[in-house]
């Protein structure tokens, strides 16, 4: 499995558009609900950062199911104009996990 963690932050202006970019990713992957993809998003607590962690399974450059949505390729479209640091991204290694939540 590949997890890839990505940071960036956005202007003040393009906050509220780029929640919104995001939240249309998501209701597509709950129309099409692809395998093999685990997707978080968060705003961080300045309203300005935001943090995406995506795990897939399998490598090559058609691995990501994300890749393959158009409301995705929407939000990426533009995304270095609404930031002040451009998206940072960093493969990670899972060591272990917990979820008592349920």
């Amino acid at each position: 499995m590949k997890t890839v963690v990505v940071r960036y932050q956005v202007k003040p202006e393009a906050a509220s558009q780029n929640e919104e970019l995001i939240r249309q990713v998501f209701v597509q992957l709950e129309r099409e609900r692809p395998a093999g993809l685990h997707y978080q998003v968060f705003r961080l607590q300045d309203g300005l950062g935001f943090l995406h962690v995506a795990s897939s399974r399998g490598d090559g450059p058609q691995a990501n199911p994300l890749t393959t949505l158009d409301a995705f390729r929407n939000f990426v479209a533009n995304i270095k104009e609404r930031c002040t640091e451009p998206p940072q991204t960093t493969l990670v290694q899972l060591i272990g996990k917990y979820d008592g939540l349920g």
